[in-house]
């Protein structure tokens, strides 16, 4: 039994610990789900992760700046230049010259448009996709806002392999 609740506060600990990250006001949130028309000449990004998918922090950026780190069920909502081709990436991105970028979408957006964009969490890794505006309006509107921020420096399986040994190791006494 006692092994039981160790576990489950371990977890538990763990869980929090990994997705706390700054959310913006009450008052920015609710402006932010009026879905008002971005400011002339400029479109609207809504990116979002609505399942839990693990508690892990992921990247968001936008043509390459950091939008911050998201978490379960927030969202992060940024005016861009409208009429031109923009790239949204989330997680750890690989990218090989112009033809392949992983975890990346290359989206044309057009002025006065909001744009809204899941990241997928697959176990380690994370994707994204457009989605419809009915469906992330719908989706968006049960989520918090994530305050911009700052991304986390790319982690390699090494360091989370550490990590994992760490918290064994340190529950090694604990359990019999």
């Amino acid at each position: 039994m006692f092994k039981k609740i160790v576990i489950i506060a371990l977890v538990s600990t763990l869980a929090v610990g990994c997705a706390s990250i700054p959310m913006e006001s009450l008052e920015r949130t609710t402006t932010a789900k009026k879905f008002n028309p971005p400011a002339e000449g400029n479109s609207g990004l809504y990116i979002y992760r609505n399942s839990f998918g693990g508690n892990y922090k992921r990247n968001v950026r936008v043509n390459g700046q950091c939008l911050g780190s998201s978490a379960p069920y927030v969202f992060f909502y940024e005016e861009v230049e409208g009429d031109k081709t923009h790239k949204v990436s989330s997680g750890d991105t690989t990218t090989f010259g112009d033809q392949l970028c992983r975890n990346c979408l290359l989206i044309k957006v057009k002025s006065g448009m909001h744009y809204f964009i899941k990241q997928n969490m697959v176990f380690w890794d994370v994707g994204v996709e457009l989605v419809d505006e009915e469906q992330g309006k719908e989706e968006v509107s049960k989520l918090d806002m994530a305050a911009q921020g700052t991304c986390r420096t790319r982690r390699t399986l090494g360091d989370e392999l550490h990590n994992i040994q760490s918290i064994g190791s340190s529950l090694g006494g604990l359990l019999p």
